[in-house]
């Protein structure tokens, strides 16, 4: 699913903006691919002695993570500790840059739709920091729940985006509980916690509240040029919520109402439902 609103205005970038985008890509590329170098390399060692477990990558990434966000000037402020039981994580999504602001924070696994794995650049850095791939075709639906039991075994920590579809980051949307339904099967609510994360961004000086927003048919290298050459810093900030015991709930949907409540509790625009529409990916909305 895809949501859709009014897109922002456009800011003219300028010759300065230009550069500072320049600049900072190269920086910014340097530094997510020579890590990914470095996270191969590491992996071809991982990988024998500790098979599925990944004890060492992960500090890796979330390296590379704080690096970028200081590259792209993106202040980031964590609250609260992320979680160390067994489990999973769930937060709000506003755009691609929920991604480095989490994994700055702490190690995990992202749960991304299978388009993200057919991305230019993109769906390499996905598959090599073990992105967890998913379709929204119901015959894969206990496939898909599999491969989630096996990545929480392993000690994974997955993080799922409820609301499925990135917004303006100006909201949280409501959250679906299908995702929810891995959490309940063959023991697994007996040992696992999950963690809801409230993450808030703060525009630059002068720009569009909107500004780290991802939504609509926005395309990804259109978002990346007024991020990489805004003058003024923006800010990010990542609430880590108590974790709560899987079995505490009676099921899937009291568990994705309660993780709903709490981040939108703490999101300044709290749960203001759609504020647009939600549309299949690729279909306009009305």
């Amino acid at each position: 699913m895809t949501w859709y609103a009014d897109p922002p205005p456009e800011t003219p970038v300028g010759a300065y903006g230009w550069l500072r985008f320049a600049l900072r890509a190269v920086a910014l590329g340097g530094v997510t691919y020579g890590g990914l170098v470095v996270l191969l390399l590491v992996r071809c060692a991982e990988g024998p002695l500790f098979g599925a477990k990944r004890p060492w990558t992960p500090r890796i990434t979330q390296g590379v993570c704080r690096a970028a966000m200081a590259i792209m000037g993106i202040g980031l402020t964590l609250r609260g500790t992320p979680m160390q039981q067994r489990g999973a994580m769930v937060a709000n999504h506003a755009s691609w840059l929920d991604i480095f602001a989490l994994n700055a924070c702490a190690p995990m696994y992202f749960v991304a739709k299978s388009e993200v794995s057919g991305w230019a650049g993109i769906g390499w850095l996905a598959r090599a920091t073990g992105t967890v791939f998913i379709t929204r075709k119901g015959t894969e639906a206990k496939r898909q729940q599999q491969l989630f039991e096996d990545r929480l075994r392993a000690g994974h920590r997955l993080v799922f985006f409820p609301e499925g579809t990135s917004t303006d980051s100006l909201r949280v949307l409501p959250f679906k509980s299908t995702l929810f339904a891995a959490f309940f099967t063959h023991g697994l609510e007996s040992v696992m916690h999950i963690q809801p994360v409230t993450v808030i961004y703060h525009a630059p000086k002068g720009t569009d509240p909107r500004f780290y927003g991802w939504w609509g048919d926005m395309s990804f290298a259109g978002h990346l040029v007024p991020v990489l050459s805004a003058r003024s810093l923006g800010a990010v900030e990542v609430i880590f919520h108590p974790a709560v015991p899987v079995d505490g709930f009676a099921g899937r949907k009291e568990l994705a109402s309660y993780c709903e409540q709490v981040i939108a509790a703490a999101h300044p625009g709290g749960g203001e439902g759609t504020g647009g529409k939600v549309s299949p990916a690729g279909q306009a909305a009305p």
